[in-house]
């Protein structure tokens, strides 16, 4: 494969996905041309077009596809990318043309790459990595899962001896990596359409680890098991770095930090939820170890804003609360929800959730249905099918899911309809939550209820 300095054209083929407009960014803030095609105009295409990033809406070979040569321009696409005629075009063109995980994972060979692996929680722990590198003046680039508050952007270069990745496990991307460090966050059962099991789930994660290199170089959530010599973290439990002693006091989360030297106390943060506490103490631990100091670390703990649709909270005059999330999986949704009550025990809550591919929701119906049980009342959302095609999954809708929920005030709806539906219920706390399009719902339901 030819270094990625061969080339001064990148195309990308689903430029608007999380990850690839983050890689999008990268190589246009490095002076290269980059172009890309999306099937959708969103906030994110928006924004990189605002960035100076050439993008087309339709699937046509247009003469600026043709200006290309297969010399000097690589192409990128997503594996969630189907047929395509411009996918076509360039494979029978004879173009370079390789995943998005490849690509990341060169970029990873020529730097101190920090992974941030898990089924769950990699987003949080790999922004708030990102941003302690930052507080710190690393030369670092991130290429995150999320918005980063902090950066408002997925993707933030400050050099480009260090590198911050959310190691993906979807389609095994996270073993094109090369990581010199890494956290894994957990190991859940989760893209049961790639890898079939439990079991080969966990062997893939076993095979990312293996990447690591020995040492003390791998941090990983207590409990799991990888099959190799770990430094293990914590919440409310010890273990080689943990944090206890987590207390809310007004809108602020404290918590105290312990190395095998050192105890730390007096963590402060504005982010809610035991989980993301969880997430914090790998930050510390693993930063801590690379070189930074607590002084530092602390400040960055202070200053962290958090990551868009990452339990993305308001406060209105009227006393009610909006939270916003990304949870699509049982175990996010038990987070979240969790907190929630937690927090708010007396408040009365309205779900509203969008199951997100008709697999997963196949995969954990149960799982789904327990979670959702810990709402007052929840607004069930059509299935959201991404890349899956519903007349593969018969049976498997979203009426299929709420017989299962136990809940007397439930019910299902469009996402058109659920505004207007959203609008009728009396509750304290709203919760939207899914990694659809429900997010199309957000800046209507603030202002409404900042009206109220």
């Amino acid at each position: 494969m030819k270094p990625l300095t061969t080339y001064q054209n990148f195309y990308f083929v689903g430029i608007g996905g999380i990850g690839m407009s983050a890689l999008a960014r990268y190589f246009n803030a490095s002076g290269n041309t980059v172009l890309g095609y999306d099937k959708m105009h969103t906030k994110l295409t928006k924004a990189l077009v605002e960035e100076g990033i050439d993008i087309q809406f339709e699937d046509i070979i247009n003469d600026k596809i043709k200006n290309l040569t297969p010399e000097n321009t690589l192409v990128i696409y997503t594996p969630a990318i189907k047929k395509l005629d411009i996918l076509n075009y360039f494979n029978d063109n004879k173009f370079d043309v390789l995943k998005r995980a490849k690509v990341l994972g060169m970029i990873t060979e020529n730097t101190d790459c920090i992974a941030i692996a898990g089924t769950h929680g990699k987003t949080t722990t790999s922004s708030l990595v990102a941003h302690l590198c930052e507080e710190a003046n690393l030369p670092f680039s991130c290429f995150l899962g999320g918005i980063a508050e902090n950066f408002k952007s997925n993707f933030h270069f400050n050099g480009s001896d260090v590198s911050v990745v959310e190691a993906d496990e979807y389609d095994r991307s996270f073993l094109t990596l090369s990581p010199d460090w890494a956290v894994i966050t957990s190991t859940d059962a989760d893209h049961l359409d790639i890898y079939g099991d439990n079991a080969t789930i966990q062997k893939g994660f076993q095979d990312f680890a293996d990447l690591v290199p020995e040492g003390q170089q791998l941090f990983v959530r207590k409990g799991i098991q990888i099959g190799r010599e770990t430094k293990t973290y914590a919440v409310n439990e010890e273990a080689d770095y943990y944090s206890d002693n987590i207390r809310e006091i007004g809108d602020k989360i404290y918590f105290d930090f312990h190395s095998p030297t050192t105890e730390i106390d007096d963590f402060v943060w504005e982010i809610p939820g035991i989980h993301n506490v969880e997430n914090a103490t790998a930050a510390i631990a693993l930063l801590n170890n690379f070189g930074v100091d607590f002084e530092t670390l602390k400040k960055g703990i202070a200053g962290f804003k958090g990551i868009k649709r990452r339990y993305t909270k308001h406060n209105f005059d009227s006393g009610k609360i909006y939270i916003d999330d990304y949870a699509h999986h049982p175990t996010e949704l038990n987070a979240v929800i969790g907190s929630i009550k937690t927090f708010y025990p007396h408040k009365k809550l309205l779900v509203v959730f969008q199951p997100h591919l008709f697999s997963r929701t196949k995969d954990f119906v149960d799982g789904f249905a327990e979670s959702l049980d810990k709402a007052d009342e929840l607004i069930l959302l059509d299935i959201y099918p991404a890349r899956e095609l519903q007349e593969n999954f018969e049976g498997i809708t979203s009426d299929w899911l709420l017989e299962k929920v136990k809940l007397e005030k439930k019910e299902v709806s469009t996402l058109d309809e659920a505004f207007d539906k959203i609008k009728e219920k009396d509750f304290d706390v709203l919760l939207t939550v899914g990694a659809g399009n429900i997010d199309t719902l957000y800046d209507g339901i603030v202002e409404w209820l900042s009206n109220k």
